[in-house]
């Protein structure tokens, strides 16, 4: 089951002409509340300006449109602060002589967990087993008379800063947004009195508001509260509940037609999943997906492959297979384009370590696929030779998202390790979560295989546990190779994450720049085989003083 919430508004402008708070509440349809969550927000634009009312009402309409059309693997804060940004900048060229101000509190609740994202000096609070807590920050100045004057808005200055604030949630419990208006006249004790209560919400809030205006506020006042009724079982659940709904594909035989797909045959078997070619009407090939007979019962597996094709629709680009929408299927399994060409574990096998020429192509493109993914917030987990597919059209195409990660999204169990042992990041073996440098660090072990053939700390085998010091130089291996791309895998392979690139961008940049560079001096040979001249300067020495010694004796 999904997050099941109950929820309530209530505003009023009191003595004021005008009411310049706008509230929001965003219940999407079921998609879009597993992959973005349920957005409650309250605005208190700022009376003294421009025009408050029409900050307040533009923000909370910009936000409510625009986050929900934002990538669905965006998380949630970084969905907020993009959008925010641009609001600000828009207020704030908008103003004038006089700015058009703002304050604003969004709650989002996903899955299992909440994200606030708060400016100015409404007050957000958590009401749980009768404790009342404040979880926001009043932003105004604290000097005597000016406990009113805002220190950071929307609209105040071209730099935004937003308080962020992320938890997990508990069932039964409620989150209550207020505008200045009935914080400022009630006291924690009588909004807490209110509470305890226990009446429907819409008269909670209700209730709330006029409690503020009868107590002497002189302000509109907005209240919008919210109660957690059933958690998630799991993130994505909504999406995801089909896994239940779909038995698994019998057996298919070649020739067979099934749900409209013309079968040639099995191409791959294996505990996790079978893949088979299949043709459309218009004779093109694609490659039907889906678990063995004997995980019909597995619902955490079956989840796993839907999860895997949400991930590749949301990776739509020249750089990842074409998924089908497959609109029609009545069983459990997914479509996604063949591509002919090879894979570069396939293409090593057959030519051998690459030339450096054709290592900075794939290298380059590799890094474009790579960084194109992680500004989805998608990390592989599992970049490695096989699952990288050279076409023969000339696209590198990243394979395989099987074991992808979603920060925010997905969940990571406790204890697992997924990926190929030699291409997991040291610091994965220490249980720290996934991170864009892990799948960085799987794209430095990949191309220094390609590169030499071996693995920079050796190969790993399963259940191993590694140490890791400083990897082999590549030019142990491959003398041929500048100075410059050496000291690029040697940054990509550090055993200390915060030695590596950050980004893909960033290790691109590095590599177009050093191809621009003058060649470099060549290294004396004692810097390139140290141990070799020290051995033929101990054997030269050697062979020096047993000549010496023969002189002398028979001198």
């Amino acid at each position: 089951m999904g997050l099941q919430l109950s929820y309530a508004e209530a505003s009023a402008s009191g003595p004021r002409e005008q009411n310049q708070d706008a509230t929001r509440l965003v219940i999407p349809v079921p998609a879009l509340a597993a992959s973005k969550g349920y957005l409650f927000a309250l605005a208190d634009g700022v009376s003294h300006c421009a025009d408050g009312g029409l900050a307040a009402r533009s923000t909370l309409q910009a936000l409510a449109l625009d986050y929900y059309a934002t990538p669905p693997t965006w998380g949630v804060s970084q969905a907020l602060d993009r959008l925010l940004l641009a609001q600000n900048r828009w207020l704030h060229a908008n103003g004038g002589q006089s700015p058009l101000l703002t304050t604003l509190s969004a709650l989002v609740l996903r899955g299992r967990s909440f994200t606030l994202a708060h400016i100015g000096d409404c007050r957000v609070y958590r009401w749980f087993a009768g404790q009342l807590q404040r979880i926001s920050e009043d932003h105004v100045w604290g000097q005597a008379g000016m406990q009113h004057v805002l220190k950071r808005a929307l609209g105040l200055e071209q730099h935004l800063v937003v308080d962020y604030l992320e938890g997990e949630l508990r069932q039964d419990e409620q989150f209550l947004i207020l505008s200045d208006g009935v914080w400022a006249t009630l006291s924690d004790a009588s909004i807490s009195g209110i509470l305890q209560r226990d009446l429907p919400l819409e008269d909670a809030t209700q209730a709330l508001v006029e409690a503020a205006h009868q107590s002497g506020s002189q302000d509109n006042a907005s209240a919008v509260l919210v109660r957690v009724d059933e958690l998630a079982d799991t993130d994505l659940d909504d999406l995801l509940g089909q896994a239940d709904q779909w038995p698994l594909p019998p057996s298919l035989k070649p020739g067979q037609l099934f749900e409209g797909w013309q079968v040639e045959g099995l191409l791959k078997q294996s505990r996790q999943s079978l893949l088979y070619r299949v043709h459309d009407a218009q004779q093109q090939a694609w490659l039907l997906k889906t678990l063995p007979t004997q995980r019909q019962d597995d619902t955490a597996a079956a989840q796993s492959l839907l999860l895997e094709e949400w991930f590749l629709r949301r990776m739509a680009g020249r750089h990842f297979p074409e998924v089908h929408p497959a609109d029609q299927r009545q069983h459990l399994y997914y479509l996604m384009r063949e591509y002919p060409g090879t894979t570069l574990a396939e293409h090593f096998n057959a030519h051998g370590n690459l030339g450096l020429n054709q290592w900075l192509e794939l290298a380059s493109r590799l890094l474009r696929a790579v960084g194109l993914m992680h500004r989805r917030n998608i990390l592989h987990r599992d970049i490695k030779p096989e699952n990288l597919l050279l076409g023969v059209d000339g696209e590198l195409r990243v394979l395989d998202f099987g074991l992808a990660y979603c920060p925010g999204l997905t969940r990571q169990r406790d204890g697992e390790l997924p990926g190929t042992p030699s291409y997991i990041a040291p610091e994965a073996y220490n249980g720290v979560p996934p991170s864009p440098v892990q799948d960085l660090y799987g794209v430095g072990v990949s191309l220094y295989y390609l590169l030499t053939g071996h693995y920079p700390y050796g190969e790993i085998e399963a259940f191993q546990r590694p140490r890791f010091g400083s990897p082999v130089p590549a030019s142990r291996y491959r003398p041929d190779l500048p100075d410059w791309l050496e000291r690029s895998l040697d940054k990509a392979l550090a055993s200390d994450p915060t030695q590596r690139y950050e980004t893909a961008e960033e290790w691109l940049l590095a590599l177009q720049q050093a191809e621009h560079l003058p060649p470099p001096r060549p290294r004396p040979l004692l810097e390139r085989e140290p141990v070799k001249v020290w051995r033929a300067l101990a054997l030269g020495s050697l062979l020096l003083n047993l000549v010496l010694l023969a002189w002398r004796l028979h001198g």
